[in-house]
């Protein structure tokens, strides 16, 4: 039981990192409550600078990629139980981020800004939305196993762990990621651009672009037909694309 305890108490720990980053990372982007904002001046040379957010980038993409993979699972679950891995994974997300807040190199000169009151809160209430987007997405699919809590807590009281089903709730019928398109929303949605927002927009997109196609094929291995069905029929990021019904495909696939 003292096991258990810990390894709940872990999962919670973990959690509440990832709030503490995941709030930290929106007035970060959207420049406001925090010590130390995206589109700070420049504090040194332009080119050091952009090396480091470049790493820092990097460090994060890679570690959130890598982690995320089933057969990094597969071998990293021969040294963390089960029940943590999901947890760790959300842990070293966190610590990414931090040191990604803490050694960021501001870039300084705005590119362009939007004086229009009226426009400038629109593009406000867009960054708002999108980051509204992003936690909805995650209670919509299952906030808790996203985030390791129901791992940790099956494990407290003794029942096994049943993987999540493939689910398609509102927004999942109009794109098929739009937790990602909620960050999109977010890190573009600005009335200020200054090289460092613009530098920090283009890489996290490219990094977006990337990762949705490992996380695609990671869900064909585990859905199969019927993820495949969903790819034909519900456009990736942008909404708006013609499609035919979700269930329509799901029944075909079904066959």
């Amino acid at each position: 039981m003292t096991k258990r305890l810990l390894f709940f108490v872990y999962g919670v720990a973990a959690y509440v990192l990832f709030l503490g980053s995941f709030l930290y990372a929106m007035g970060f982007v959207s420049g406001f409550g925090v010590p130390k904002i995206l589109d700070a001046p420049a504090d040194g040379a332009r080119g050091p600078a952009l090396l480091i957010d470049a790493g820092l980038l990097a460090l994060f993409a890679i570690q959130h990629s890598v982690m995320a993979r089933r057969w990094f699972k597969e071998w990293w679950t021969q040294f963390v139980p089960a029940a943590l891995e999901r947890s760790t994974y959300v842990l070293c997300a966190s610590l990414a981020l931090i040191v990604l807040f803490w050694q960021w190199r501001p870039l300084g000169f705005a590119l362009w800004t939007i004086d229009d009151p009226a426009t400038r809160m629109a593009l406000f209430a867009i960054a708002a939305f999108g980051w509204l987007l992003v936690l909805v997405t995650t209670f919509l699919i299952n906030h808790f196993d996203l985030f390791g809590l129901r791992q940790v807590w099956l494990q407290l009281v003794g029942q096994p762990y049943t993987k999540v089903h493939l689910v398609t709730p509102a927004p999942y019928r109009v794109v098929r990621h739009p937790l990602y398109l909620g960050f999109l929303l977010a890190f573009w949605s600005t009335p200020t651009m200054t090289a460092g927002h613009l530098f920090f927009a283009v890489m996290t997109t490219g990094y977006i672009l990337i990762a949705i196609q490992f996380e695609e094929h990671d869900l064909v291995h585990e859905h199969g037909a019927a993820y495949e069905a969903y790819q034909q029929t519900v456009p990736m990021i942008v909404p708006g694309v013609k499609r035919r019904s979700p269930s329509a495909a799901y029944q075909e696939a079904a066959r």
